[in-house]
């Protein structure tokens, strides 16, 4: 059997290490026109996340199309597994957290 896990290179690994390395910290007091709201941030995740299914989906045309070899195509497949997973695990919250205050008495 073929572990699936060992074909991932590093790649998206670094990618998303470099990411991390870039998200700022808590605003401060003289950033505060800088800082960006929890919507705005919601909404530019979500769009980078429909980007990389997208390019995931491209990916998997091209691979059957004989145009992507099949590492590429693992590892678009991968990414865009991931980016739905981490998706679903933040709708999955924010619904239980709405859930919570509906609940709380007023």
């Amino acid at each position: 059997m073929v572990d699936y896990a060992s074909i991932r290179s590093n790649v998206a690994v670094q990618n998303a290490y470099g990411k991390a390395g870039k998200l700022n910290g808590p605003a401060q007091a003289d950033d505060a026109e800088k800082a960006q709201s929890f919507g705005d941030m919601l909404r530019n995740a979500a769009a980078q996340s429909a980007e990389s299914v997208r390019t995931g989906d491209e990916v998997a045309t091209q691979g059957l199309a004989g145009k992507a070899g099949i590492q590429q195509v693992v590892e678009a497949t991968m990414n865009m597994e991931s980016t739905v997973r981490v998706s679903v695990a933040v709708r999955d919250k924010l619904v239980e957290a709405y859930q919570e205050i509906m609940r709380m008495p007023i």
